[in-house]
């Protein structure tokens, strides 16, 4: 296939911005640029970046959860501009599953901000495990199709879908993205998965911003790290207008699965060797 003038302008313009952005924040904006597109295509980005944090050594532990919600937040929020115009959804259910991740958020990091190093590594490397097994369901195509199911509920699984984004929203405080199990909520109440969209990116959109404000205020984040995961969207959103129509995602999740799944062995172990600080 031929690409037009204009396609190869903007992918050089894409090639350059992302050397620019390396250059400039070394590997803090390749780790963004990488991770941010993993998240256009849906994947998610927090197990991801948790994985290049750790095998770079680049963040501490206690710092991950919070350095991933401050880093993350922009790039999110503009990517809830796009799917909620993009998808249309029930406003009860879209509103009502974002106040609860929001509040869930709220109250989530409160707690994290204040934990102990062991008490991070534990809670992150479980997040990872259970992020892990809902990615190797999708990969394997577990979940349904997206011409399956409502825009919306109403009764009691609306309450089942408040209970579970304001837990969705607590656990992403501890570094769990909250994309793919908004995701397999979503397909357990019977709706459309494409709904999951416009509600797994507002919900973050929201969240996020009032979790992280409580990062910055405990100092819980490393602020280097956190701008060069903004920054690196860039690119990222440049390269992924032109690879998302025809890169292989189930192979790409696979692959995350298993730096996943490294990644939180690595974290359990870590946190058995922890001593808890004396009292």
């Amino acid at each position: 296939m031929t690409l037009s003038p204009i396609a190869l302008l903007l992918g050089a313009l894409g090639v350059l911005t992302t050397v620019f952005t390396v250059g400039w924040m070394g590997w803090y904006a390749l780790i963004g640029a990488v991770t941010n597109f993993f998240d256009t295509l849906g994947i998610g980005s927090f197990a991801t970046t948790t994985s290049m944090y750790r095998m770079r050594r680049m963040v501490p532990d206690r710092l991950i959860p919070g350095t991933l919600n401050v880093g993350h937040t922009l790039p999110t929020i503009v990517q809830a501009f796009i799917y909620t115009q993009l998808i249309k959804v029930d406003v009860t259910t879209l509103v009502a599953m974002i106040g609860a991740s929001v509040l869930g958020a709220w109250l989530g990091a409160g707690v994290v901000a204040h934990w102990s190093k062991k008490k991070i590594q534990f809670g992150m490397g479980i997040a990872l495990i259970v992020t892990g097994v809902i990615l190797a369901f999708k990969a394997a195509g577990q979940l349904p199709s997206a011409d399956e199911g409502a825009l919306g509920v109403t009764g009691v699984k609306l309450l089942f879908a408040i209970s579970g984004n304001f837990v969705l929203g607590a656990l992403m405080t501890l570094g769990i993205g909250l994309y793919a199990p908004c995701m397999v909520l979503v397909a357990l109440l019977g709706m459309n998965p494409i709904a999951a969209f416009p509600i797994m990116m507002g919900s973050c959109a929201f969240l996020m911003p009032v979790g992280s404000m409580r990062f910055v205020r405990e100092k819980a984040y490393d602020p280097e790290a956190a701008l060069g995961l903004a920054i690196g969207r860039v690119p990222a959103v440049l390269g992924a207008a032109f690879i998302v129509k025809s890169m292989p995602l189930a192979a790409v999740m696979w692959l995350v699965v298993v730096v996943v799944g490294y990644t939180a062995i690595s974290l359990l172990r870590a946190g058995m060797a922890e001593s808890e600080p004396a009292a």
